[in-house]
């Protein structure tokens, strides 16, 4: 007997393409299709993170949390070229556009001057009596960093659609919402964060392929001891020129240029020992290591020393004559900041030690007012603006990027492959949580996670990308995963719907507030 024809489908492993999968390959087979959404699913989602990030932001019309120490810093020194010192009531005077409680003596800052020259510029445009003005530098970066949270999704997975999820989680969630609404530093330094590790990509991208071409090192006949050194890396300077801005707005951003000079070499020994370069943990470190230093710290100190060009020009800086030096001055100011820093514990009612961020136990109430407005036909009503992200997200997050380190760590046992875009979220990871871990008794507040949040995306949308499904599993996973993947994304468009109005500070009613408060801690 003749054996019977074979399917056109094995019933075993169904290959046929789900739903989502021939919408998908219907844009992506096309060329002039995949261009349009190339640039349209980008300029879409940056277009939503700007209305969610600046439609209202000059409400309330006074200075929240820290914009008290960061926009009258910035004015002064727009103004001035320093940080001066302000008179009691300043603040109600300064939201009236009255800056005469302005003073010439110098006022003690810890943080540098970068990010407050950056608010400055809104301020100016502005008057210093516009809240919008306050505001507006922080809120366009950080509709930037949507659009930079893009570009790092499709350079490391090249899908469109993975990379439009990462911007559109960024867009919509809380953290990065509130940190862009209001005028403090750390929505600024996430993004020169970002842009440091899409530039780190981008030298991936150009020097991988010369790494591993065995004709690119010393000898080619045989397993060559030393593999060649590559000195012109131009994106490796952005990257130290982008970090060395993050440096200039907070310290903190030092972590991450060590965490990225780090990415480098292991990645540069990894390529190596895959070119066939006998000594090649030795040539990445102690040859190559020196080299790829060179291109990014003193592209870092530029910049950082840069962000203090007022202090240096003028003569009323803080302690700009404590030496009889401005150099031995400028180091001895050092001193004293890095003494406030190490040493602040004062209490706080929100302060929040790094090990419970994972479990967001104590997101920050930056503002709590709204209580003379109409809300919905109740007299009992609460405006609130708090950083307490997107519930979903966060956890989500949190747990892929547990899922994501299982599999890194596995891999590196077991010698298995793995995806190399695994590593990125963990080093952004790394670089900043782990070394707040190493001060548990210093003030410190949950919503120094706005720079965690978009790692914690990354991580997300690789996980849910695994989650999908892979191209040769067969259709019934692949269905499941997808269908679960759009679950979840309905569900946090859904949760940020709800917790919006809690973002930027809208008068709700008593009961609509307290359905937020999920846990007794969040009040």
């Amino acid at each position: 007997m003749t054996a019977p024809l074979l399917p056109d489908i094995d019933v075993r492993r169904d290959h046929r393409p789900t739903g989502w999968e021939r919408v998908r390959d219907a844009w992506m087979l096309d060329p002039a299709r995949r261009r349009l959404l190339a640039w349209l699913a980008p300029a879409l989602i940056t277009v939503l993170a700007a209305v969610l990030r600046i439609v209202g932001i000059a409400h309330p019309h006074t200075l929240v949390f820290d914009e008290t120490y960061y926009v009258k810093d910035a004015w002064s020194l727009w103004t001035q070229g320093y940080e001066g010192s302000w008179r009691n009531g300043a603040n109600d005077l300064f939201a009236n556009g009255d800056t005469s409680a302005l003073e010439t003596t110098a006022a003690f800052v810890v943080h540098p001057p970068l990010g407050k020259w950056l608010i400055a510029l809104g301020i100016a445009a502005f008057g210093p009596g516009s809240s919008f003005g306050w505001r507006i530098s922080t809120a366009i970066i950080g509709t930037l960093s949507v659009l930079v949270v893009y570009l790092i999704a499709k350079e490391l997975t090249r899908s469109i659609a993975v990379a439009s999820l990462a911007a559109l989680f960024l867009a919509v969630d809380g953290l990065g919402i509130v940190l862009s609404r209001i005028g403090l530093l750390d929505g600024v330094l996430t993004f020169f964060i970002l842009l440091g590790f899409l530039f780190l990509l981008y030298d991936r991208r150009r020097t991988m392929p010369l790494l591993q071409d065995p004709g690119f090192h010393e000898r080619v006949d045989a397993p060559p001891l030393w593999g060649r050194l590559l000195w012109r890396r131009p994106w490796l300077v952005a990257t130290g020129l982008a970090l060395g801005a993050a440096c200039a707005i907070k310290w903190s951003g030092v972590y991450v240029l060590a965490a990225a000079g780090l990415y480098v070499v292991v990645i540069d020994a990894l390529a190596r020992r895959r070119a066939g370069v006998a000594l090649w943990p030795s040539d990445a470190a102690f040859r190559q290591g020196p080299i790829s230093f060179l291109a990014m710290v003193p592209a870092a100190g530029v910049v950082y020393v840069a962000s203090w060009t007022g202090w240096f020009v003028t003569n009323g800086g803080y302690d700009r004559h404590i030496t009889g030096n401005v150099l031995t001055s400028w180091f001895k100011y050092h001193s004293d900041i890095l003494a406030f820093h190490v040493g602040l514990t004062s209490s706080h009612p929100y302060a929040s030690p790094a090990w419970q961020w994972p479990l967001l136990l104590r997101p920050t109430a930056f503002w709590v007012g709204g209580q003379d407005a109409p809300c919905f036909g109740t007299d009992h009503c609460i405006g609130t603006i708090t950083s307490i992200p997107n519930p979903l997200i966060w956890y989500l997050g949190v747990a892929a990027a547990i899922y994501l380190l299982v599999r890194f760590v596995r891999g590196l046992v077991l010698r298995a492959p793995m995806p190399w875009s695994y590593a990125i979220p963990l080093v952004g990871l790394a670089g900043t949580y782990l070394p707040w871990l190493a001060f548990p008794q210093r003030t410190i507040f949950q919503f120094y996670t706005v720079v965690m949040a978009p790692f914690l995306i990354l991580a997300l949308v690789l996980a849910l990308r695994d989650l999908a499904g892979r191209p040769e599993d067969d259709r019934h996973r692949r269905q499941a995963g997808q269908r679960t993947v759009a679950v979840i994304v309905v569900l946090i468009g859904l949760l940020s719907a709800f917790f919006y109005p809690l973002w930027i500070g809208l008068p709700v009613p008593w009961w609509f507030w307290q359905a937020h408060n999920w846990m007794l801690s969040w009040i």
